[in-house]
């Protein structure tokens, strides 16, 4: 599964399939892309279990295989209590440096 979602090609598509279902048409009219580029990407998510396909008359029709993601979402959402305090440290620092440009640029000015 990750490595059907390390493209961002891939990615996109998957994005677009969040929306609603699509056939490959539609995705290369909505995503800008040739035909075999989208035809060959959607064979790597469907091999990876990402999208399931069903024929509608002439036309192959693909959506998003929500339970299939879930195993790529359990394993990123460990890394997001890191992120967050990362995140909060940074904004703090950012706030710490703001304040001192703030007072610096006030010490420049001199007695008022």
């Amino acid at each position: 599964m990750f490595n059907a979602v390390a493209d961002e090609c891939r990615r996109r598509i998957l994005a677009s399939l969040a929306r609603g279902e699509c056939t490959v048409g539609q995705l290369t009219e909505s995503l800008a892309l040739p035909q075999p580029q989208v035809s060959k990407h959607l064979r790597v998510l469907r091999d990876a279990g990402a999208v399931r396909c069903r024929t509608q008359g002439r036309h192959r029709v693909y959506r998003v295989d929500p339970t299939a993601l879930r195993e790529l979402h359990e394993w990123t959402r460990q890394f997001e209590a890191l992120w967050n305090e990362r995140y909060d440290r940074l904004d703090d620092l950012l706030h710490d440096e703001e304040f001192d440009v703030d007072t610096d640029s006030d010490d420049e000015k001199g007695p008022t």
